[in-house]
Protein backbone atom coordinates (compact mmCIF):
# COMPACT_ATOMS: atom_id res chain seq x y z
CA UNK A 1 0.00 0.00 0.00
CA UNK A 2 1.34 3.42 -1.00
CA UNK A 3 0.59 6.03 1.67
CA UNK A 4 0.12 9.43 0.03
CA UNK A 5 -0.20 13.01 1.27
CA UNK A 6 -1.79 15.42 -1.23
CA UNK A 7 -0.95 19.14 -1.07
CA UNK A 8 -2.80 21.66 -3.25
CA UNK A 9 -4.31 25.02 -2.35
CA UNK A 10 -7.32 24.68 -4.66
CA UNK A 11 -9.99 22.63 -2.82
CA UNK A 12 -11.72 21.35 -5.97
CA UNK A 13 -8.46 20.34 -7.63
CA UNK A 14 -7.24 18.73 -4.42
CA UNK A 15 -10.49 16.80 -4.08
CA UNK A 16 -10.14 15.58 -7.65
CA UNK A 17 -6.60 14.33 -7.07
CA UNK A 18 -7.65 12.63 -3.84
CA UNK A 19 -10.59 10.96 -5.55
CA UNK A 20 -8.37 9.70 -8.35
CA UNK A 21 -5.81 8.23 -5.98
CA UNK A 22 -8.29 6.89 -3.43
CA UNK A 23 -10.00 4.89 -6.15
CA UNK A 24 -6.93 2.67 -6.50
CA UNK A 25 -6.62 -0.44 -4.36
CA UNK A 26 -2.88 0.02 -3.74
CA UNK A 27 -3.01 3.73 -2.78
CA UNK A 28 -4.09 5.14 0.58
CA UNK A 29 -4.50 8.94 0.86
CA UNK A 30 -3.51 9.54 4.48
CA UNK A 31 -3.71 13.34 4.50
CA UNK A 32 -4.48 16.57 2.66
CA UNK A 33 -2.74 19.94 2.89
CA UNK A 34 -3.91 23.32 1.61
CA UNK A 35 -0.47 24.95 1.55
CA UNK A 36 3.23 24.25 1.83
CA UNK A 37 3.50 24.82 5.57
CA UNK A 38 0.70 22.36 6.25
CA UNK A 39 2.33 19.88 3.87
CA UNK A 40 5.60 20.04 5.82
CA UNK A 41 3.77 19.62 9.14
CA UNK A 42 1.63 16.71 7.98
CA UNK A 43 4.58 14.99 6.33
CA UNK A 44 6.36 15.04 9.69
CA UNK A 45 3.27 13.77 11.52
CA UNK A 46 2.06 11.16 9.05
CA UNK A 47 5.34 10.01 7.48
CA UNK A 48 3.74 9.13 4.12
CA UNK A 49 5.60 7.21 1.44
CA UNK A 50 4.87 9.94 -1.08
CA UNK A 51 3.83 13.58 -1.15
CA UNK A 52 1.97 14.77 -4.25
CA UNK A 53 2.40 18.53 -4.21
CA UNK A 54 1.49 21.59 -6.25
CA UNK A 55 4.10 24.30 -6.81
CA UNK A 56 2.48 27.68 -6.30
CA UNK A 57 0.74 27.80 -2.96
CA UNK A 58 0.31 30.56 -0.35
CA UNK A 59 2.75 30.86 2.52
CA UNK A 60 5.28 28.28 1.41
CA UNK A 61 5.58 27.18 -2.20
CA UNK A 62 5.90 23.60 -3.36
CA UNK A 63 9.62 23.73 -4.11
CA UNK A 64 10.49 25.13 -0.67
CA UNK A 65 8.14 22.67 1.01
CA UNK A 66 9.77 19.84 -0.93
CA UNK A 67 13.21 20.90 0.25
CA UNK A 68 12.06 20.90 3.88
CA UNK A 69 10.25 17.57 3.61
CA UNK A 70 13.10 15.76 1.89
CA UNK A 71 15.69 17.45 4.08
CA UNK A 72 14.00 16.27 7.27
CA UNK A 73 12.76 12.89 6.03
CA UNK A 74 14.85 11.64 3.08
CA UNK A 75 12.79 8.46 2.85
CA UNK A 76 9.71 10.44 1.74
CA UNK A 77 9.44 10.80 -2.03
CA UNK A 78 7.91 13.88 -3.64
CA UNK A 79 5.96 14.10 -6.89
CA UNK A 80 5.20 17.57 -8.18
CA UNK A 81 1.81 17.76 -9.89
CA UNK A 82 1.21 21.23 -11.26
CA UNK A 83 0.03 23.29 -14.19
CA UNK A 84 3.33 25.14 -14.54
CA UNK A 85 5.99 24.13 -17.07
CA UNK A 86 8.47 27.01 -17.08
CA UNK A 87 12.18 26.62 -16.29
CA UNK A 88 11.74 28.89 -13.28
CA UNK A 89 9.27 26.39 -11.83
CA UNK A 90 10.86 23.12 -12.94
CA UNK A 91 14.47 23.59 -11.89
CA UNK A 92 13.86 24.73 -8.29
CA UNK A 93 11.55 21.77 -7.75
CA UNK A 94 14.05 19.25 -9.09
CA UNK A 95 16.91 20.86 -7.17
CA UNK A 96 14.79 20.79 -4.01
CA UNK A 97 14.62 17.01 -4.20
CA UNK A 98 11.43 16.19 -6.10
CA UNK A 99 11.62 12.76 -7.73
CA UNK A 100 8.89 13.43 -10.25
CA UNK A 101 7.32 16.32 -12.14
CA UNK A 102 4.00 15.87 -13.91
CA UNK A 103 1.40 18.31 -15.20
CA UNK A 104 -2.23 18.20 -14.13
CA UNK A 105 -3.34 18.03 -17.75
CA UNK A 106 -1.72 14.60 -18.08
CA UNK A 107 -4.01 11.58 -18.57
CA UNK A 108 -5.15 9.99 -15.32
CA UNK A 109 -3.32 6.79 -16.19
CA UNK A 110 -0.06 8.73 -16.54
CA UNK A 111 -0.56 10.38 -13.16
CA UNK A 112 -1.29 7.07 -11.46
CA UNK A 113 1.69 5.43 -13.12
CA UNK A 114 3.84 8.36 -11.98
CA UNK A 115 2.67 7.99 -8.38
CA UNK A 116 3.52 4.29 -8.37
CA UNK A 117 6.86 4.81 -10.08
CA UNK A 118 8.04 7.59 -7.78
CA UNK A 119 6.88 5.65 -4.72
CA UNK A 120 8.96 2.74 -5.99
CA UNK A 121 12.07 4.90 -6.12
CA UNK A 122 12.05 5.89 -9.76
CA UNK A 123 12.30 9.34 -11.31
CA UNK A 124 9.37 10.43 -13.46
CA UNK A 125 9.21 13.48 -15.74
CA UNK A 126 6.43 14.49 -18.08
CA UNK A 127 7.72 14.38 -21.68
CA UNK A 128 7.39 18.16 -22.01
CA UNK A 129 9.37 18.65 -18.81
CA UNK A 130 12.11 16.24 -19.86
CA UNK A 131 12.43 18.11 -23.16
CA UNK A 132 12.78 21.44 -21.37
CA UNK A 133 15.46 20.08 -19.05
CA UNK A 134 17.46 18.65 -21.96
CA UNK A 135 17.21 21.96 -23.82
CA UNK A 136 18.29 23.83 -20.70
CA UNK A 137 21.30 21.56 -20.22
CA UNK A 138 22.33 21.96 -23.84
CA UNK A 139 22.00 25.71 -23.59
CA UNK A 140 24.17 25.84 -20.46
CA UNK A 141 26.86 23.52 -21.80
CA UNK A 142 30.03 25.55 -22.12
CA UNK A 143 32.26 24.97 -25.17
CA UNK A 144 35.57 23.21 -24.67
CA UNK A 145 38.45 25.64 -24.16
CA UNK A 146 40.68 26.14 -27.18
CA UNK A 147 44.28 25.09 -26.77
CA UNK A 148 46.91 26.25 -29.22
CA UNK A 149 48.64 23.70 -31.44
CA UNK A 150 51.79 23.97 -29.33
CA UNK A 151 49.87 23.58 -26.08
CA UNK A 152 48.29 20.43 -27.46
CA UNK A 153 51.73 19.13 -28.51
CA UNK A 154 53.00 19.68 -24.98
CA UNK A 155 49.93 18.06 -23.44
CA UNK A 156 50.21 14.99 -25.67
CA UNK A 157 53.78 14.49 -24.53
CA UNK A 158 52.71 14.96 -20.91
CA UNK A 159 50.09 12.27 -21.50
CA UNK A 160 52.83 10.02 -22.87
CA UNK A 161 54.75 10.44 -19.61
CA UNK A 162 57.45 12.82 -20.81
CA UNK A 163 59.17 15.17 -18.38
CA UNK A 164 59.60 18.87 -19.06
CA UNK A 165 63.21 18.46 -20.31
CA UNK A 166 62.10 15.61 -22.58
CA UNK A 167 59.25 17.71 -23.95
CA UNK A 168 61.61 20.63 -24.54
CA UNK A 169 64.01 18.40 -26.43
CA UNK A 170 61.26 16.78 -28.52
CA UNK A 171 59.74 20.11 -29.52
CA UNK A 172 63.04 22.03 -29.81
CA UNK A 173 62.00 24.62 -27.24
CA UNK A 174 63.35 25.69 -23.87
CA UNK A 175 62.29 24.33 -20.46
CA UNK A 176 60.84 27.74 -19.54
CA UNK A 177 58.71 27.70 -22.67
CA UNK A 178 57.36 24.26 -21.75
CA UNK A 179 56.44 25.56 -18.31
CA UNK A 180 54.70 28.57 -19.86
CA UNK A 181 52.65 26.37 -22.20
CA UNK A 182 51.67 24.13 -19.29
CA UNK A 183 50.66 27.07 -17.14
CA UNK A 184 48.44 28.43 -19.91
CA UNK A 185 46.95 24.97 -20.42
CA UNK A 186 46.22 24.61 -16.70
CA UNK A 187 44.45 27.98 -16.70
CA UNK A 188 42.35 27.15 -19.75
CA UNK A 189 41.34 23.75 -18.40
CA UNK A 190 40.81 25.07 -14.83
CA UNK A 191 43.14 22.48 -13.31
CA UNK A 192 46.24 22.63 -11.11
CA UNK A 193 48.36 19.62 -12.04
CA UNK A 194 49.59 17.61 -15.02
CA UNK A 195 47.50 14.51 -14.34
CA UNK A 196 44.24 16.41 -14.07
CA UNK A 197 45.15 18.41 -17.18
CA UNK A 198 45.44 15.20 -19.20
CA UNK A 199 42.26 13.63 -17.82
CA UNK A 200 40.30 16.87 -18.29
CA UNK A 201 41.52 17.17 -21.88
CA UNK A 202 40.36 13.61 -22.50
CA UNK A 203 36.96 14.37 -20.97
CA UNK A 204 36.59 17.32 -23.34
CA UNK A 205 37.71 15.33 -26.36
CA UNK A 206 40.88 17.39 -26.85
CA UNK A 207 43.14 14.34 -26.64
Amino acid sequence: MIRVLVADDHPIVRSGIVALLAGEADIDVVGQAADGLEAVRLAAELAPDLVVIDLRMPGLGGADATAQIVGRQPSIRVLVLTTYETDDDILPAIEAGASGYLVKAAPQGEILAGVRAVAAGQTVLAPSIATKLVERMRGERTPAPKLSARELDVLRLVAAGSSNPEIAKALFIGDATVKTHLQHTFEKLAVTDRTRAVTRAMELGLL
